[in-house]
């Protein structure tokens, strides 16, 4: 059996959808929460500097990447990736 197609789908059932993806998302930023805090114990323990730039840069950039390879606007990816670089680099700082 095949999933029905959002236009096929009414307004509870595109809700429920959301509400879906809304979950997963979450689920996906607590799982890159949990590996930038371990990256930030790795930094800690070798004497790193809490920011990187290029990596930075080079995450920003798949972003880029990845918002044309899924037709999303690349200004929106970008947005919410500086968010979460942000508040992990707070994180950091915060927990040193």
């Amino acid at each position: 059996m095949t999933d029905p197609k959002p236009e096929d789908m009414d307004l509870d059932e595109l809700r429920t959808e959301i509400e879906d993806i809304d979950r997963e998302i979450v689920e996906l930023v607590a799982r890159r929460t949990y590996v930038a805090d371990t990256i930030a114990d790795v930094k800690e323990e070798r004497g790193l500097p809490t920011t990187d730039e290029s990596q930075e840069e080079r995450v920003m950039e798949r972003a880029a990447e990845n918002a044309e390879r899924f037709e999303v606007d690349a200004n929106l990816v970008k947005a919410v990736f500086r968010l979460l670089i942000e508040l992990n680099k707070a994180e950091q700082r915060r927990s040193r």
